[in-house]
């Protein structure tokens, strides 16, 4: 894996990825498929993205040929996808600017004063900078980090314990899938019966209910939090009605999404919708010529917050910008499985 020192040289590539997320590292491949060369950069000093700054352990069900692979796996797999392609990575700096040149070339400036001249950037923030939704409890600071949780790094942290999961997502059912076959006890906090997860995981969590190896707490939703010196002791919950009872704890795990801010990208000039960026679609094309957004970041009708739609849109984008690095050169488009992987041993 090739990562730059701070530079203030302007370095060329074809295109610049924002994002060392799972879309963004299959940008690279896809790009390098094309002969195009890739520098990537990302505010974390890792790649990954939120699979490895917050959940690097869970399982992620829906990648192709993979019934279950943890998100670090897949992460791996997917650096070790990209390396024939020698991509130079800027980790632990934030893309800051964005200057169209006389040449039509992009000027991409960094936080720390790296500037890459590029034909063509992709934009496959996730989330662009996110933090976790806190839930609005008395003293909840006091357990922060301790015994609350908006993450999982290690399940085995929770071997043992009476955990309870709040959230009616995916995080919250993928997560109670996988304790419960570590923790003492796991308790499932929600407001009402409907889970806005996949139904397939809906139905194994509703079968560990059944089993008695998780215990559903619906409708109910968080009031307090019971404890001293950061360690809870117990997790009070509630009806809308007010009727409340309390849960013995070792750990809570809030999982109510991410907060999402767009920092830099918000002064790009892109088309906004809801801190996502509109696309045009095929092609993943925004409103500024020779910019392209993929992943969680974008947003056109029809669109699926699916990881697997991601790596197409990464296909897609390569595919768009193949002529401007290559202008006026046919593309003769082959298989993987017949034309290999170009540069590979």
């Amino acid at each position: 894996m090739s990562q730059t020192a701070s530079s203030h040289d302007v370095l060329t590539t074809d295109v610049v990825i924002v994002g060392a997320g799972p879309v963004g590292l299959f940008a690279v491949f896809e790009c390098g498929m094309l002969k195009m060369r890739c520098h990537v950069v990302d505010a974390l000093d890792m790649v990954g993205g939120q699979c490895t700054a917050l959940y690097p352990e869970k399982p992620i069900y829906d990648i192709p040929a993979h019934p279950s692979i943890e998100a670090a796996d897949l992460i791996d797999r997917l650096a070790e996808q990209a390396a024939p392609f020698a991509p130079t990575y800027h980790l632990g700096q934030q893309v800051e600017k964005l200057t169209r040149q006389d040449s039509g070339r992009w000027l991409v400036e960094t936080s720390i004063g790296t500037k890459i001249d590029a034909q063509a950037v992709i934009i496959a923030a996730g989330s662009g900078a996110f933090g976790p939704n806190r839930p609005p409890l008395d003293g909840l600071e006091a357990y922060e980090g301790k015994s609350v949780f908006y993450m999982v790094r290690r399940r085995q942290d929770f071997a043992g314990k009476k955990v309870v999961i709040a959230g009616g997502g995916d995080s919250a059912v993928d997560w109670a899938l996988s304790l419960a076959d570590v923790a003492e006890r796991v308790y499932v906090v929600h407001r009402r019966p409907k889970f806005r997860a996949a139904p397939e995981s809906v139905a194994r969590m509703d079968a560990l209910v059944r089993d008695g190896r998780i215990e559903m707490v619906v409708p109910y939703q968080l009031s307090g939090l019971d404890g001293e010196n950061g360690q809870l002791t117990a997790v009070r919950v509630a009806t809308l009605d007010g009727e409340e009872k309390a849960l013995p704890a070792d750990a809570l795990l809030a999982f109510f999404g991410l907060s999402m801010n767009l920092g830099p990208i918000a002064d790009w000039g892109l088309d906004l919708e809801r801190s996502h960026i509109s696309v045009a679609q095929p092609g993943c094309a925004t409103n500024v010529p020779g910019v392209f957004a993929i992943g969680d970041i974008a947003t056109y009708p029809g669109k699926l917050k699916l990881i697997l739609c991601g790596f197409a849109e990464a296909a897609q984008a390569a595919h768009s910008i193949r002529p401007l690095v290559y202008p006026g050169e046919a593309l003769h488009f082959e298989y993987s499985t017949s034309k290999g992987v170009p540069g590979a041993a």
